[in-house]
């Protein structure tokens, strides 16, 4: 016979199903409020429930007649260059830190600590001079890419250095043994270990660049070079009475980051649970 389950497996799987019920319910209702007409949403009595006929139209006009799509495409090529940029340096920078000896490897790893601590919002003027000087602001993407970048690496570099301390120090001498070359010892060895940390830097990054309005709004003056955060703001202005349009643009605008977290969830579950083993 097999064992029951006991009194406090059960209380912790009942916790852990209601908590997720709470945390899939907004985006459950919103899903359904995308799908419902004006008259669903401010005149039915069951505001909370499934739209009485559901309006797929709705989803066709956020393609069809606006700007969403265009800005969607920015925000990729936005967050995708900066994931890509973020995790090459920071993967090198933290592996020269954590496993190499030189003398102030420690103070450059206090540099990226501090670098954590400056908020966005203090460096908007500075950095906003530094690219005038540079005539990089009106250069498509690569202004705004590299301040996503800068405020990006910190974070990256922190997660990766705690992983790469935590690698046996035997696994580099076999491979230099073997004839294995600093660059080769990093790529082929190092990496495919460091991938769960990479993933979970990933996503700090992702969420970073893809929700972030308030630099976009600052740097960018070009409307076709502006990101899904400016799109759903436009969008919200230019529907305002369309209320089904405007839950079908922020569907739109929140389905691809957890597209991203499921492409990478797995990696980041195992970040975690390795984390909690070394800790």
């Amino acid at each position: 016979m097999k064992n029951k389950p006991r009194p406090k497996t059960i209380i912790a799987v009942t916790g852990l199903v209601l908590f997720a019920i709470v945390q899939l319910y907004p985006l459950y209702w919103l899903v359904m409020f995308s799908l419902k007409s004006n008259a669903d949403i401010l005149m039915s009595d069951n505001i909370l429930g499934w739209p009485a006929v559901f309006q797929w139209q709705n989803y066709a006009t956020v393609f069809s007649h606006s700007t969403i799509p265009r800005y969607l495409i920015n925000s990729a090529i936005y967050t995708g260059a900066t994931v890509f940029v973020v995790g090459i340096l920071t993967a090198m920078a933290a592996y020269a830190i954590a496993r190499m000896k030189w003398k102030i490897s420690g103070f450059v790893l206090m540099f990226f600590v501090v670098g954590i601590m400056i908020p966005p919002h203090a460096a908007l003027l500075p950095l906003y001079q530094v690219l005038e000087a540079t005539h990089l602001r009106n250069v498509p993407y690569v202004g705004l890419i590299i301040v996503y970048v800068a405020f990006a690496i910190p974070m990256s570099t922190m997660i990766l250095v705690s992983f790469f301390k935590a690698i046996p120090r035997e696994l580099e001498e076999a491979a230099l043994i073997d004839g294995c070359g600093i660059f080769g010892l990093f790529w082929r060895i190092m990496i495919p270990l460091i991938m769960p940390a990479l993933a979970t830097a990933s996503i700090f990054t992702v969420m970073g660049t893809w929700n972030d309005l308030l630099l976009v709004q600052t740097y960018v003056d070009v409307n076709d070079l502006k990101t899904i955060t400016v799109g759903v703001l436009d969008f919200v202005g230019v529907h305002a009475r369309k209320l089904g349009f405007i839950g079908a643009g922020l569907v739109t605008a929140t389905v691809p980051v957890i597209f991203i977290y499921m492409l990478f969830s797995e990696k980041i579950q195992k970040s975690l649970l390795e984390g909690a083993i070394k800790g």
